[in-house]
């Protein structure tokens, strides 16, 4: 599925109104969107996840992750992230586990060697496979 055609098929997931606002506040570092596509749920980050913004981030996983159908997939696209704290790994690896539990296979997005890097040395690799692009991660789901 290309980009192009994922994006034309894509419609906007609904969230909750404190999520909403949680997203929109104006000190807020972490900006995200969400979408459906198929069965799969898409969420594409960016800015800053750290202690300040994690029980938005943990939220904001928890509520896309639940909408996500078997088989899936969930894809959480962090490419546009500049900093996430050890506990944004913690989420998306609790997450992860819960929507195996369901059978839906959670999947990160990033070309950031660092996310990379970190994954590998916490031992997450089996929990969180990392794709380049939402569109192989979507091929892979």
């Amino acid at each position: 599925m290309s980009l192009v055609l994922s994006e034309s098929l894509a419609t906007h997931l609904t969230l909750s109104t404190r999520l909403v606002f949680e997203l929109g506040e104006p000190r807020s570092t972490l900006r995200a969107t969400t979408a459906r596509s198929g069965e799969a749920v898409v969420i594409h980050a960016g800015g800053e996840i750290d202690a300040c913004n994690e029980h938005t981030w943990r939220r904001l996983v928890t509520e896309a992750a639940a909408t996500a159908a078997p088989p899936g997939p969930f894809v959480v696209d962090v490419t546009e992230v500049d900093f996430m704290a050890c506990g944004a790994y913690s989420v998306l690896a609790e997450a992860a586990e819960q929507c195996r539990e369901r059978g839906v296979k959670l999947l990160l997005v990033s070309r950031s060697p660092i996310v990379a890097r970190i994954v590998q040395v916490c031992r997450l690799d089996s929990l969180l496979p990392i794709h380049p692009t939402v569109d192989s991660a979507l091929s892979d789901g």
